[in-house]
């Protein structure tokens, strides 16, 4: 059995429960709800960077949010073991707040990236954040800065703790009358830092989302300016097209 069959065993009673959990009590009462989801992607990219060696992933995510605007979520998904020391998955710890005035939303918080299972290395760290998203009718456009400040999983030379900066934009435009959407990004990474495996490197993309009910399958052409191979031999940073499917509850 491959090490991803023992994640798809260990993840599927989590998927489970995250189906089953939120449909039964998505209002929990005195402003708390909960919501969840499930997403196959046939490529899991990271800043534009393969993280499951160009193979694909099961994701998962579950929120618990106020109507004050506070939120903890759990973002998980399968990665390849060069990631992350040996470490089957990845799992995004968040605290967050996020707000809308007008047709102007805000979303800061605290993610954390945990790693278990990696052989004795140091490779979880954390990367406060903050989004601003401006509505346009149907046309929306999204700034995020997440600054990793400096931490030891992060280093290069494996002495000297390094930081990481990521700056971004998207754009999201909702076809009238129809379920699809077309989506836009473009990101930088400023290294060096092990998030950039050296020197500073671009990552774009263009996509497109079809949204029934609570199903949503999309594709997204993902590229960057960087050269990047996995133990495999694969080049993990050249574009290519990615495929999903996600269903919410």
């Amino acid at each position: 059995m491959t090490r991803f069959s023992k994640f798809l065993l260990r993840a599927a009673p989590l998927v489970t429960l995250l189906a089953a959990a939120p449909a039964v009590a998505a209002d929990l009462g005195n402003g708390f709800s909960v919501g969840g989801g499930a997403t196959l992607v046939s490529d899991y990219r990271f800043r534009g960077i393969s993280q499951t060696d160009k193979r694909f992933a099961v994701q998962g995510t579950f929120t618990l949010s106020h109507s004050s605007g506070f939120y903890a979520t759990w973002w998980g998904s399968s990665i390849d073991d060069y990631i992350a020391a040996g470490s089957d998955a990845e799992n995004d710890l968040i605290v967050g707040y996020k707000k809308t005035f007008g047709s102007t939303t805000i979303d800061g918080g605290f993610l954390y990236y945990y790693y278990p299972g990696s052989h004795g290395a140091n490779t979880d760290f954390a990367e406060p954040y903050v989004k601003v998203t401006q509505a346009f009718g149907p046309l929306s456009a999204t700034g995020t800065v997440a600054y990793a400040p400096k931490q030891k999983a992060l280093t290069v030379d494996g002495i000297h703790k390094e930081d990481n900066l990521y700056l971004a934009g998207d754009v999201a435009y909702a076809i009238a009358k129809t379920p699809v959407s077309l989506t836009g990004h473009f990101g930088h990474s400023f290294g060096p830092s092990y998030l950039t495996i050296g020197k500073d490197y671009s990552d774009w993309g263009l996509g497109a989302t079809v949204t029934v009910k609570n199903l949503t399958a999309g594709l997204q052409y993902v590229d960057t300016n960087k050269s990047l191979f996995s133990p495999s031999g694969r080049n993990i940073s050249k574009g290519g097209v990615v495929a999903s499917l996600g269903v919410t509850f």
